[in-house]
């Protein structure tokens, strides 16, 4: 199976988590400095722009770092309580920056890309079905390197989103909204051809073998999936694709195909005019009632109620 065909894959989980960009900080600075302080998004990104930087990282399982940042390189912070960024050269003690509230974009505007170093920071945010996605799929701290060939657009990538950020254009959020998609997905792929991703859905999108099974799966969800039909799509024994399907995704092929399932009911439930009765059957139910046993032992409520609780909240 091609390349592109994994991007697809890879396509519909990002267009189910509902990726979006956001930017949120940014500095540029001349000699040494140091940035420190506690991280409350889950998913938090620093690019940086011209320069260099040290990233250190603390956290649940203890900390990760210092990886050094070169211009385009992007570090991916996941669930990470506090952060630790030096910075500059020469001598003297190191300028304290704090970040806050009052990040005003267009004082990058004067940065000078050939001295200083900048730096452009925010988070991704993602519906919760993503938020457990991607937490589960990748480590406490993510370094992509922008200087390798596997990431070469990303450095493009990050300077769009700096001169969204400075521009002060009319529709600049947008832009670095869709900026911050785009990011995201070229980070997952240069990461997928860095290293080699924790056990999980993202070292299954990377496992040729398994991709024709995974496509059929993601084609279509609502058919009723035999191990034997799914293992001769992948060109092996039912024997052979079980066992490295478990090994590769962490979970066995026909419970990918439940998760998978109630991950597309949980985005489709937040149409309020969606029926339950109508999207069991087209998940492959036989009824709403098998649906909503599935759907509360995998999200820890009824459909129902998960779709008052969202309406509640909204």
């Amino acid at each position: 199976m091609s390349d592109q065909a994994a991007t697809d894959v890879l396509s519909d989980v990002l267009d189910l988590v509902e990726v979006q960009g956001m930017m949120t900080g940014g500095f540029a600075v001349r000699g040494p400095w140091v940035s420190s302080g506690a991280v409350s998004k889950p998913l938090k990104l620093i690019a940086l722009v011209a320069g260099s930087a040290r990233v250190s990282v603390d956290g649940p399982g203890g900390p990760d770092g210092p990886v050094e940042l070169a211009p385009g390189d992007v570090a991916l912070l996941n669930h990470r309580t506090r952060l630790d960024i030096h910075g500059g050269h020469g001598d003297g003690a190191p300028a304290e920056l704090i970040p806050g509230t009052d990040f005003d974009a267009m004082a990058l505007a004067a940065a000078d890309r050939t001295t200083d170093d900048v730096l452009v920071g925010g988070w991704i945010q993602v519906s919760p079905a993503g938020l457990t996605l991607l937490s589960a799929a990748l480590p406490g701290l993510v370094h992509v390197k922008a200087a390798t060939s596997a990431a070469s657009r990303l450095g493009g990538i990050v300077e769009r989103l700096f001169d969204e950020a400075s521009s002060g254009r009319l529709g600049s959020q947008f832009a670095i909204r869709q900026n911050g998609q785009l990011l995201l997905l070229e980070m997952l792929r240069s990461y997928l051809e860095q290293e080699e991703a924790p056990v999980g859905w993202l070292r299954l999108l990377a496992d040729e073998p398994l991709r024709p099974a995974l496509r059929l799966i993601h084609d279509q969800p609502g058919r009723p999936w035999g191990l034997l039909e799914l293992a001769r799509a992948a060109g092996m024994s039912r024997t052979s694709f079980a066992e490295r399907f478990r090994a590769t995704a962490g979970t066995p092929p026909l419970a990918y195909l439940s998760r998978w399932r109630m991950l597309l009911a949980q985005r489709a439930l937040r149409d309020p005019d969606i029926r339950v009765g109508s999207l069991a059957a087209e998940l492959g139910y036989g009824s709403e009632s098998a649906f909503s046993t599935a759907f509360k032992r995998e999200v820890g409520e009824s459909p129902l109620h998960y779709r008052r609780r969202l309406h509640a909240t909204a």
